[in-house]
This record gives structure tokens, C-alpha cells and sequence, in this order.
């Protein structure tokens, strides 16, 4: 979770900016499965990971994240104080649009991608927690739609086969692999944005998505004292 991948939105201009705004307005459907369906979980098997978007050319998207803390009143502000430790981004120059539907990671922890524009973009200055960061760097978040640099590998779990999708990309900053969990989140992040399914091949379920398919909604832990789930106030 400490690990920061970026990829831009692409192209430029007002029509594009616009486009770009309705594509990632909030779901009605997904906030409505989420408030009714996802319980509040114990906090400390409970994550958020911050999607985080600004337009234009150089625009970028970053996954910092990591466990929720007693403090944080819901997933948008854990996403949020883990955006702020570990690269430096002011909570104030986000405006969260969504939260998508929850992940389970390889440790169970339930992971819940919080989507937010990043309204000012200049006014946005990295700055790198080394000792939670490995890198920041940029890729088109439109590749994790397509077959060019994707590849799966075939894992198990307790018997069970599943897809571990993985994208090798070269930047400026050097060469990359995402992979497991964050490769799993923006492909349906741009899924989402782009409305449309991936080219490649899907048959086969990623790690989360056999553990939701295994797991009963009456096995998943609730803490009642945590208040109400996701889909209420921390969606913007």
C-alpha cells in the first residue's frame, strides 16, 4: 500500500475537461449497492486507497493509501490522511466525487477506492514519504483497458485458481510493474471512466473477486460502533 503508481488523463481543451467531469460524476447505482449492501467493517481489516484526478495534458492519477485509523470518521478521510502522509497532497484540493466498489487484498483487508478531482493543480507539490513511498510515477490510466503491455499469471489460493493482471510500462522515471491489487483497482477505475469493459481476457477472477464470491454477507465482521457504511456522507 505504500507504493504510489500515477497515470494521466488524457488529451486537453474545454470539451475534453467537460467529458472528462461526466465520466467521472458519482454512480447513483454503485452508491446505492454500497450504502445498502457494505457494512462498516472492523477497523483494523479495513483500508481506502485514494484515485485521485486532475485534467489536462499532465494530468495524473495517485493511489496512496493504507489502514483505517480510529480517528478517521469513514473511508474519503482515510483515503485523504494517507494522501497527505505519504505524498504531501492537501486534503483541501480534492473534491471526492465517489467511492467504487470495495477490494479484498492478498491480507483480507477490505480495500475501498475513493475517487477525487483534483481541482487546483498547480497548486499541487509532491512531496515524497520515503519511508512509506517507493515512487511516484506516470502512466495512461486508458492503459489498463488495454492488451498491449498486460499480461495475467495465473495464481491459487486454497485450491483455487485466480488472475493476478499485471502491466509493465517504461516512463521517465524509470521502468514499472503494477501489479495484484492496484492493477485490480484502475482497471475498474478506468472501466468506470471510460465505460467500456478491458480487451483482454477477464474469465478467470482476480484475487478480490474470488474472496467475495466465497465469502456469505452474513460472514463479513461488522463493528457496530463504527456507524453507518460507506456511501453516505463520505461520498461528495
Amino acid at each position: 500500500m505504500g507504493s504510489c503508481e500515477n497515470e494521466h488523463a488524457n488529451g486537453n481543451g474545454d470539451d475534453h475537461q467537460q467529458q472528462e467531469q461526466d465520466s467521472i460524476s458519482p454512480n447513483p447505482l454503485i452508491q446505492d449497492y454500497v450504502a445498502k449492501n457494505i457494512p462498516v467493517l472492523s477497523r483494523n481489516k479495513r483500508a481506502a486507497v485514494l484515485i485521485c484526478i486532475f485534467g489536462g495534458q499532465d494530468g495524473d492519477v495517485a493511489l496512496p493509501g493504507g489502514k483505517m485509523d480510529e480517528g478517521d470518521a469513514d473511508d474519503c478521510a482515510t483515503a485523504l490522511r494517507e494522501a497527505t502522509e505519504e505524498i504531501g497532497l492537501d486534503p483541501g484540493l480534492v473534491r471526492v466525487v465517489a467511492n467504487l466498489d470495495p477490494f479484498i487484498s492478498s491480507n483480507l483487508l477490505t480495500v475501498v477506492p475513493v475517487v477525487g478531482v483534483l481541482t487546483r493543480v498547480e497548486d499541487f507539490k509532491p512531496v515524497l514519504n520515503e519511508d512509506e513511498v517507493d515512487a511516484i510515477f506516470d502512466a495512461p490510466l486508458e492503459m489498463f483497458l488495454q492488451e498491449d503491455q498486460h499480461k495475467c499469471i495465473e495464481k491459487e489460493w486454497g485450491g483455487l485458481k485466480y488472475a493476478c493482471h499485471v502491466f509493465e510500462l517504461e516512463t521517465e522515471q524509470g521502468n514499472f510493474v503494477v501489479g495484484g491489487l492496484t492493477a485490480s483497482i484502475l482497471i475498474q477505475a478506468a472501466s468506470i471512466i471510460y465505460k467500456r469493459s478491458p480487451a483482454f481476457n477477464q474469465s478467470l477472477q482476480d484475487f478480490s473477486q474470488l474472496q467475495w464470491a466465497l465469502a456469505p454477507a452474513n460472514q463479513v465482521v461488522v463493528d457496530m460502533e463504527d456507524g453507518p457504511g460507506p456511501g453516505g456522507s463520505d461520498v461528495g
